[in-house]
């Protein structure tokens, strides 16, 4: 399938304006979904948020459909959440954890979630124990197979870092979790929109994801996927009147499907704004997005790579829309600040916040960029010039 780059750029304002190389961070909204988010405020603002909610009911539900197509599931496993943050430990703390019980993380793990397992050790006494990369920074499965064992209550790994390009290789790690009947968290944050999800492949139990990345969504949304046979293995921390039902004074019955981890209260406006944005990216094609999108992160790494003083810290045959670098002499944090004042946005990935991947490389903070299919081959050369000027 060709996309249509002039028609989508047209569709985002601010392709006119600026260089966007933070996509990773949050990616510019298509005008729909921005449109679909202010026309629901300004119904809130006209009729009352309950009575706005109920206007719109089939766009809210809406928001479970797209996702369903998206990943291959029913609609009924989908959950809206806050933002990925939130699903995660939603699905994570609703796991019953007991001292001694092991969970088997990689090296590339998100800080925020590697976090919440360091917590959880500190709280219940679980064992974290963390699968090294290969040489290309793959998470080795070899060695999760090797740490297979009955303590191991959970796996849980990110798809694609933050802190660097590479891809780990979901599926199989979703095979091995499988076949040892393993509860399997999968962080699905920089891959949702970039990369064409399946989760009957990818074989998890959990995704979760934010809106605000690739998928081009509104800030303060995310989502979650529950494998429907999964659930009864999943007790919420908490509950509310909507992911439960009170039955008697004292007596209750949680949700049967994955909207037992919602809140009632959400942002409503964005709740629909990310079904919207999940539309445009079927519509598009998440093959043709994963396709372009590894195209331009190739054409990005040897312009860079080319460039005298800069280094691409990733390699590999299948890498995503994130590409790291550094240029001898030059603070990343110097590096972003004068490529936004030629107008490009870029990112820094910072060692603080990946204790078990860069610091463990040896390696200081880094400049990220990351391409999104509205990017082009102009804005490629735009981007290494000014990197070399600087």
């Amino acid at each position: 399938m060709t996309i249509d780059i002039a028609s989508i750029r047209a569709d985002t304002p601010a392709c006119n304006a600026l260089v966007h190389f933070n996509n990773a961070g949050a990616a510019l909204s298509p005008a729909c979904v921005t449109e679909a988010v202010i026309e629901h405020l300004r119904l809130e603002q006209r009729i009352g948020g309950y009575e706005a909610a109920s206007a719109a009911e089939d766009a809210i539900a809406n928001f479970y459909r797209a996702f369903a197509r998206m990943l291959h599931c029913n609609s009924t496993e989908i959950a809206f959440a806050e933002n990925a943050t939130h699903a995660w430990n939603n699905v994570f703390m609703a796991i019953d954890f007991a001292a001694g019980d092991r969970i088997l993380t990689g090296q590339s793990e998100y800080v925020s979630n590697y976090l919440s397992l360091l917590h959880l050790a500190r709280r219940r006494g679980v064992i974290v124990e963390v699968i090294p990369n290969t040489a290309d920074g793959l998470l080795d499965v070899e060695k999760l197979q090797a740490a297979i064992r009955d303590d191991v209550k959970l796996i849980a790994i990110t798809h694609v870092p933050s802190q660097c390009g590479v891809i780990h290789p979901a599926a199989e790690v979703g095979r091995i979790a499988r076949a040892h009947d393993i509860l399997y968290l999968l962080d699905a944050c920089q891959s949702a929109g970039q990369l064409a999800l399946d989760v009957r492949t990818l074989d998890c139990d959990m995704l979760t994801g934010t809106g605000r990345k690739f998928l081009r969504g509104p800030r303060g949304t995310g989502f979650l996927y529950v494998r429907q046979e999964s659930l009864s293995r999943l007790e919420p921390a908490w509950v509310d009147l909507h992911s439960a039902n009170w039955l008697a004074p004292n007596d209750y019955s949680l949700r049967s499907d994955a909207r037992r981890f919602e809140n009632w209260e959400c942002f409503v406006a964005g709740k629909i704004g990310l079904g919207v944005a999940v539309d445009y990216a079927l519509n598009i094609g998440l093959s043709a997005i994963e396709t372009r999108v590894a195209m331009l992160a190739c054409q990005l790494r040897e312009a860079l790579g080319s460039l005298p003083g800069v280094q691409v810290h990733e390699h590999g045959q299948k890498l995503s829309g994130i590409v790291t670098f550094s240029k001898q002499g030059v603070a990343a944090s110097q590096m972003q600040a004068q490529l936004q004042g030629l107008g490009i946005n870029s990112s820094v990935t910072r060692t603080d916040n990946s204790q078990l991947d860069l610091v463990q490389r040896g390696l200081a903070d880094l400049n990220r960029a990351s391409v999104h299919y509205y990017n082009t081959d102009s804005e490629i050369s735009r981007f290494s010039e000014a990197v070399a000027s600087i």
